[in-house]
């Protein structure tokens, strides 16, 4: 105990001579409780340079965390961070405040804490080095981490919060794990990023997550998924849906994850009661600026399941008499369950949906005719399913 409380008394001397960090230090090493040897010993440790970062995760990181994390854990990921942050010069454009709220940190949510800051720095700053600009870099990290972490989606995942190691250990993981993951791959090479989600849709039943990044071009967050869209970041199957959240409901708004307190918390499915992630509600950016746009149409949301009783991808089109208003491909097994062909027609009009299935040569057709007081429908095709 001795030589405990000298190393204590030593760095809360010479963190003192910081001034402005001098009241925030003994709340934080207090509350680390039996662990408050390596949280002394990894602020022994840092650097000149990196001591503010490791200061801010300290300051706002979980009470769980303060307890358990080794000083080794933090001073790895504080030090691959800022070598990130100095290694690209689009890094470099990341405000501070930014960067230690969005870069920084080593966990998202509650997810098991893996310590894969320095192994994903090797793995995708490869995929990042012939980059340009941290928009291209985000693109490049996008487009490849499928290849390189070898995950699917896949609802037989083991559990809906999983770390990065436990998602590639399975090769699957639901939506809120493929975002962990696409989070600490951008994070690892410089680029901001958090998770967004909505707890439950106002258009259907489930809810699901995705990710966010912050560019420097415009100085906004951007919203993208782990399997990117063709048209890019801003883009995405969820759109119309998130156009109709409720800012006014907990539960059915957009939020978006945050390192530092923000007085209200991301709202987590799988442990509704827990409040140890700050959040940002960030529904506004999602909605429609036009309330009344698409007030006729109703949104038709197809998907195909074969005789075992799997979803499975097949070439479709939404025809009129003579007429093919839309055609596309159902989505297959490894898309996400809230997933669908989404296609917009007229209410109080027939339509027909069109398909064939495999080893027969005559297409199959299914009627259509939205109410007027269908916003949405669920069509649900099969074999052996037409009318």
């Amino acid at each position: 105990m001795h030589h405990r409380h000298k190393a204590l008394c030593f760095i809360l001397l010479s963190i003192s001579c910081s001034g402005s960090l001098r009241a925030e230090q003994p709340a934080y090493i207090g509350g680390a409780g039996d662990n408050q040897q390596e949280i002394v010993s990894a602020l022994q440790k840092i650097t000149p340079e990196q001591r503010d970062g490791l200061v801010f995760l300290l300051k706002h990181m979980p009470e769980s965390d303060l307890k358990t994390l080794k000083a080794d854990f933090l001073l790895q990921n504080v030090d691959f961070a800022y070598r990130a942050r100095n290694s690209f010069v689009w890094a470099k454009e990341v405000p501070e405040e930014i960067f230690l709220n969005d870069v920084l940190p080593y966990a998202s949510l509650d997810e098991r804490r893996d310590n894969w800051r320095g192994d994903f720095y090797k793995r995708f700053s490869n995929v990042v080095k012939e980059a340009k600009s941290l928009d291209e870099a985000c693109l490049l990290v996008n487009k490849q981490i499928k290849e390189v972490v070898k995950v699917e989606y896949n609802t037989k995942r083991k559990k809906p919060n999983q770390s990065p190691y436990e998602s590639m250990e399975q090769g699957m993981a639901s939506c809120s794990g493929l975002s962990i993951l696409l989070v600490d791959a951008l994070r690892s090479v410089g680029i901001p990023a958090r998770v967004a989600g909505i707890p439950a849709w106002t258009t259907k039943h489930g809810n699901h997550n995705w990710v966010e990044y912050w560019s420097p071009k415009d100085k906004q967050w951007h919203f993208i998924e782990y399997y990117p869209d063709a048209k890019g970041p801003d883009h995405s199957w969820f759109v119309a849906d998130a156009q109709q959240a409720n800012p006014k409901s907990f539960i059915h708004s957009i939020y978006a994850t945050s390192w530092k307190s923000t007085g209200i918390h991301f709202p987590m499915v799988w442990d509704m009661e827990s409040k140890m992630v700050p959040g940002v509600n960030v529904t506004e950016r999602y909605l429609s600026k036009d309330p009344t746009a698409d007030k006729d149409l109703c949104e038709l949301r197809i998907d195909f399941t074969n005789e075992s009783g799997t979803r499975e991808t097949i070439d479709i089109r939404v025809v009129q008499g003579d007429v093919v208003l839309h055609q596309g491909k159902t989505p297959g097994p490894e898309d996400d369950m809230n997933r669908f062909f989404q296609a917009k027609v007229k209410k109080e009009q027939l339509y027909q949906i069109v398909w064939t299935v495999d080893g027969q040569t005559t297409p199959q057709i299914k009627e259509i005719k939205p109410t007027k007081d269908d916003g949405w429908l669920n069509v649900k095709l099969g074999a052996g399913k037409a009318n």
